[in-house]
């Protein structure tokens, strides 16, 4: 594997004195997919928000691009390369397709690759957020991270409110962008065997801590040891 591009060592978050990520120790490399796994209130978005700055680590340490993260400013960690897309997506209903795409300030050169991975916004680019599908949302808020030419992307629950056969077309989509951008790809994900189809690696957390990793076929391989990890047995 290739020199991490991302590496939290150790990592300890939360709220005030509220510790709801323990000892967290991941690292994701160039190209490579790594899945972050586990059920609600495992601690993986603040794992998230921590590694990019919008929460304040209580221990531990997060190094991108090998610097400490600590005296960087969410917008400094942005424009450095380290994206992440919400939950929520962060999208403005009000807006068109066109408008959120202009907003990313990309050259005709990554508009033109973003274009061969989401194809299908060509034809809603006068359409307004709000009267789009979730999964049309989340391609679109894929698409306009990606037109900042990021090394690490993070995703934070993609498969939320969206129809499973939707999630299954956008993951390889996921899987393709990390191989043909050299992106490192953070994906949080509930549906675990639908992440680790396109994962290199995954962590499972439960509680604020890691309780099972290791590469996605040997997640796959040992499915009792992966379940029993969500139900924190």
């Amino acid at each position: 594997m290739s020199t991490p591009v991302l590496r939290v060592d150790g990592l300890v978050a939360g709220y005030g004195k509220l510790q709801v990520v323990r000892d967290l120790h991941l690292e994701v490399a160039p190209g490579e997919v790594v899945a972050l796994l586990g059920p609600n209130g495992a601690g993986k978005t603040t794992a998230l928000l921590t590694i990019a700055g919008l929460l304040k680590p209580l221990g531990g340490a997060v190094e991108f691009d090998g610097r400490d993260t600590t005296a960087r400013s969410p917008h400094r960690l942005a424009r450095d390369g380290l994206a992440l897309v919400p939950d929520d997506r962060g999208l403005f209903p009000g807006l068109t397709v066109e408008e959120h795409l202009r907003l990313a300030r990309a050259d005709d050169e990554g508009r033109a690759r973003v274009a061969t991975w989401f194809p299908q916004l060509a034809d809603l680019a006068d359409r307004r957020v709000g009267l789009l599908s979730g999964g049309e949302q989340q391609m679109l808020a894929l698409a306009q991270a990606l037109l900042r030419r990021p090394r690490v992307l993070m995703i934070d629950e993609m498969s939320l409110g969206l129809a499973p056969i939707v999630v299954e077309s956008l993951l390889p989509t996921v899987r393709r962008i990390a191989e043909e951008s050299s992106c490192g790809v953070l994906l949080v994900e509930q549906h675990a065997p639908m992440a680790l189809e396109v994962a290199d690696r995954a962590l499972v957390m439960n509680h604020g801590a890691v309780v099972a990793q290791g590469s996605s076929a040997e997640l796959l391989a040992d499915w009792d040891s992966l379940l029993a990890g969500y139900l924190g047995r």
